[in-house]
């Protein structure tokens, strides 16, 4: 039986056009493109994704590589009063069906990924969010996340725990921590993550 389509808070950023045709069997919400990085200096492209924007925010979904994580830097520095939820997928490995050679990086893209792996990350999303700031800019400091000299490593290990990108920025790693991971599991992840390493 085929599940029902889910209907986001927010509308859906991709990169490309055969990323929006995968997506469109998962979602009823809007699917937007961003085309390459000629996006960042398209006034249209960007006002659009503003006007889409003004319903609350935006979920960015793009590859787990550097190139997705430099557009979601882009995006945010660009898109600054909008809020936007980041989606990460696991790195998968492979090659995407209508390429003739793997990646750069050897990642599958989105338009490649398993759809119930997509289904399942963007499932949390309907409907309306419950988002949390129990993770405050001071928090991670205390926590060790930003501002330390283990800083880094910290984040690194938290990124494997949570299948996240390595390169991700604090700001981004702690935004996801909010939307996606509940205070106790946070508290706990940390606490093992420290245990281990010391």
């Amino acid at each position: 039986m085929a599940k029902e389509k889910l209907n986001l808070k927010y509308p859906l950023v991709v990169e490309g056009k055969y990323d929006k045709i995968r997506l469109s069997g998962i979602v009823e919400s809007p699917i937007i493109t961003l085309g390459g990085f000629s996006t960042f200096n398209s006034k249209e492209k960007l006002t659009e994704l503003t006007a889409f924007g003004k319903s609350g925010g935006l979920i960015i979904l793009t590859d787990s590589d550097k190139a997705g994580n430099f557009i979601r830097g882009k995006l945010k520095g660009l898109l600054s009063g909008i809020d936007l939820i980041n989606v990460f997928t696991p790195k998968v490995y492979g090659r995407d069906s209508r390429r003739n050679h793997n990646s750069r990086e050897g990642i599958l893209g989105i338009e490649s990924l398993d759809s119930d792996m997509l289904y399942n990350l963007l499932k949390p999303l309907e409907g309306e969010i419950s988002k949390n700031n129990y993770l405050t800019k001071q928090k991670a400091y205390t926590d060790g996340i930003c501002g330390n000299s283990n800083s880094s490593l910290l984040r690194k290990r938290l990124c494997s725990h949570l299948s996240l990108p390595e390169g991700i920025s604090a700001s981004t790693l702690i935004e996801y921590i909010n939307n996606f991971v509940t205070e106790q599991e946070y508290t706990i992840l940390l606490g093992k993550i420290k245990e281990n390493s010391t």
